[in-house]
């Protein structure tokens, strides 16, 4: 039952699509506009750096507090809370990617993975951070950072589990491995697409000329 909480609990933060609002601010829909997703690197690519900035940071900060709430004050006290953070951040992710009342078009989640590296730990964040920020810089794909981030995260998390970071009995990080792994799955099918575009070797460059729709 707390799993499912936490799941709730995570898809309701999620709900706040700080895109989706950012672009409402600047009287467009996000939606309707470049790739048509209502992430941070669309509204960047759409709106600019500042709208781009504050759609990043909404999303980073919903995931947080998702987590925190959910280990710092509803279940401090089990072992497992750590893990019920990860649900948490599994559910934000949901609410992010499917928000029902924008019938399920959301974004791909990757700011919302960040918040959620942030959450569990700041030891886990400069392996992920690097593992996008340079990636990114060097080929200037986003998509490319993005996945191996997720990837880098999904790695860590079972490197750092199995040193006893997450101080939890070997089920409970077991549990913990399988639900970041859904979380990796989940970043790569949602850039189903770029990773079709980055194969055929058209896919749009940071800060590049546009080749297609994205």
């Amino acid at each position: 039952m707390e799993r499912i909480i936490c799941l709730v609990i995570g898809y309701v933060f999620g709900l706040l699509q700080t895109g989706y609002l950012v672009g409402k601010m600047n009287h467009i829909d996000i939606r309707q506009q470049g790739s048509g997703n209502a992430g941070s690197t669309n509204a960047l690519r759409v709106m600019g750096w500042k709208a781009g900035a504050m759609t990043f940071a909404g999303d980073v900060v919903k995931c947080v507090a998702a987590v925190l709430l959910v280990r710092l004050v509803i279940y401090r006290d089990l072992e497992y809370a750590p893990l019920l953070g990860m649900y948490a951040g599994l559910g934000a992710t949901l609410g992010h990617n499917f928000p029902f009342y924008l019938k399920f078009k959301g974004g791909k989640g990757i700011a919302v993975l960040g918040g959620l590296v942030v959450s569990s730990g700041l030891v886990l964040v400069p392996i992920p951070l690097a593992a996008f920020l340079i990636p990114t810089i060097l080929t200037r794909y986003v998509s490319v950072g993005s996945l191996l981030a997720s990837a880098t995260f999904f790695l860590e998390v079972i490197l750092y589990g199995q040193m006893g970071g997450f101080q939890m009995g070997f089920s409970y990080r077991l549990e913990m491995y399988a639900v970041v792994f859904v979380l990796m799955a989940l970043a790569w099918w949602r850039h189903k697409e770029n990773i079709k575009r980055l194969l055929a070797g058209n896919e749009n460059q940071f800060g590049g000329k546009k080749k297609q729709e994205s």
